[in-house]
């Protein structure tokens, strides 16, 4: 292999037509959306067992992916390579499954070698392949046509264009399933519980929320002074006020504070009915984390009082909350 010499300019025009081909070949697969893909999102939601997915070199890689993307979708699914197969790993496949087999020319004999063995193990076939007249289209159940006229490579060599089209149209394949599955935002987020999704949607304001005695809060008729050293105590640079039925009256914080300090009241006899915020922002505990974060930003404050649904204060929670639990 020699190195070749080659412009600036002909490197950003070769990068530019590699997308244009690929995404044209993408833009093909609309057309192809028909019977055979909605009897395949059948097949899929319609599988009691597992969707077990397979593919040779570049294939393989792309099919390593589908099977990941359902699994995390709600269709259980696993790759298998297709050289493993023929030697056990044929046994992970039972009667109730669904196999994905993908192969550009549809001739891959590895895949070629152990369809016949899918088959009389009673599992449902589904091939995509480049290739509707090829031997695993045929033998399949079902065929859904990933081909294209040409590959980005300018060899025409190169799998390029052929695993985008494959990638692209299984993640058709695995939206269609997880629409018609019912997947919802909060089951995502309930197999991705380690990543920020999922501490999106699963961490409510009752799992940050400070409580007992760590809730800052003192009576309406408590001085000022009183209220700045339950702020000191809990550190949340706020503190609630409540009547003796223990619902909500006002807050002060430390904003309120500095404010009054430029008005020059003495707050060593000032009470702290009279220097509270009324009607403060308050949340629920059962709304999500991110909720309140929301609420924090467009309201421009950094904190908030939690009330249940008769106004008494249960809880409090600040900004440094929510960082501390990777919700913002």
């Amino acid at each position: 292999m020699t190195p070749t010499s080659i412009s600036p300019g002909d490197i950003l025009a070769i990068s530019r037509r590699t997308l244009e081909i690929e995404a044209a070949a993408v833009l093909k697969l609309v057309e192809r959306i028909d019977n055979d893909f909605l009897r395949a999102v059948d097949t899929l939601l319609a599988c009691k067992g597992r969707v077990v997915v397979s593919g040779m070199g570049k294939s393989g890689h792309i099919g390593g992916k589908i099977a990941a993307s359902l699994a995390s979708t709600g269709t259980p699914a696993f790759f298998m390579h297709p050289a493993e197969a023929s030697h056990g790993d044929l046994g992970m496949i039972t009667g109730e499954d669904v196999v994905i087999a993908l192969s550009n020319s549809g001739e891959s004999p590895e895949i070629a070698g152990i369809v016949p063995l899918i088959k009389r193990r009673g599992a449902r076939l589904i091939a995509m392949t480049g290739n509707p007249a090829s031997t695993l289209a045929r033998e399949a159940d079902i065929h859904l046509d990933a081909g294209v006229e040409q590959e980005a490579c300018p060899h025409n060599l190169a799998p390029t264009a052929s695993t985008t089209a494959a990638l692209a149209l299984g993640d058709a394949l695995v939206v269609a399933t997880l629409l018609a599955r019912g997947f919802t935002a909060e089951d995502f987020a309930r197999t991705h519980p380690g990543g920020a999704l999922g501490r999106r949607l699963l961490v409510h304001v009752r799992d940050l929320m400070h409580t007992g005695d760590a809730l800052p809060v003192v009576e309406e008729s408590a001085s000022l002074k009183e209220a700045l050293l339950e702020m000191t105590r809990k550190g949340l640079g706020m503190t609630a006020v409540v009547n003796r039925d223990g619902r909500l009256e006002g807050i002060f914080t430390d904003g309120d504070l500095r404010r009054l300090l430029d008005r020059d009241v003495d707050v060593r006899s000032a009470m702290i009915a009279d220097v509270m915020k009324r009607a403060p922002i308050t949340i629920s505990q059962d709304v999500l984390a991110v909720e309140a974060a929301h609420v924090m930003e467009q309201t421009k404050v950094n904190g908030l009082l939690v009330v249940d649904g008769t106004g008494r204060l249960t809880g409090a929670l600040n900004m440094h909350d929510l960082l501390r639990a990777g919700v913002v």
